[in-house]
């Protein structure tokens, strides 16, 4: 498993170290939008045909672009990017697990939020609970998702060992439950408690930044069920 893991970590050193030049990473943009000849691409990019072939040998090599024989003239060849050459650009690639377990401190407010946001992102189950779950949900919650249209359902919070499967990949949504003695979270996510704010505000913030990691991790996980 660590060779595996040094070899993917070698092969997307290769391909930042082939986008961070800016004239690349502008060739790449550019083929992002449909196929190019070489004679475009340096007239698109106001490049010297040799410094183009430099870049081109370089994005090659690396598996990012390939050519391909014009079916009119012949000898002319249109540039365009391998299919699926920038996904492994995220890291770690897909994530099997057969749930995904949200954990705040309270289970009233962010760690239901997130599980709802992730019902609407992923195919894979998910779930919460707390370290020290409170009474009910908070009331705020259920109006902040009700504002932005999020189906939500009212559950009575739950500790974490009530609910913990041993292969779930867990995801703490709060610093407390984070720092817990015993959690060992996968993953980490240090969203500001809206709870005690109280606002409405606070909890759209917090909605917000959830929905943004949910939208980033999302399809990083794939089910393993």
């Amino acid at each position: 498993m660590l060779t595996e893991r040094s070899a993917e970590l070698r092969c997307r050193a290769a391909l930042h170290a082939a986008l961070a030049d800016p004239a690349r990473l502008r060739i790449v943009d550019t083929l992002l939008l449909g196929d190019a000849a070489p004679s475009e691409l340096a007239g698109m990019l106001s490049m010297p045909s040799n410094l183009l072939a430099h870049h081109l040998k370089v994005l090659e090599r690396e598996g990012i672009a390939v050519r391909a024989r014009s079916e009119g003239d012949r000898r002319r060849t249109y540039l365009r990017l391998v299919p699926g050459a920038l996904d492994s650009l995220a890291p770690g690639g897909p994530r099997p697990a057969p749930r995904v377990l949200f954990v705040c401190t309270a289970n009233s407010a962010r760690s239901h939020l997130a599980a709802a946001l992730w019902h609407r992102a992923s195919t894979v189950p998910a779930a919460s609970a707390g370290t020290h779950p409170a009474e009910r949900m908070a009331p705020g919650a259920i109006t902040a998702a009700a504002r932005h249209h999020l189906p939500l359902q009212q559950l009575q919070p739950r500790r974490i060992a009530e609910v913990r499967a041993v292969d779930d990949l867990v995801v703490t949504v709060c610093d407390r439950a984070h720092e817990e003695p015993g959690i060992e979270a996968d993953i980490h996510w240090s969203v500001p408690d809206p709870v005690g704010i109280g606002t409405p505000e606070a909890f759209d913030r917090a909605l917000e930044e959830l929905a943004r990691r949910v939208e980033h991790l999302a399809p990083l996980v794939t089910s393993s069920a």
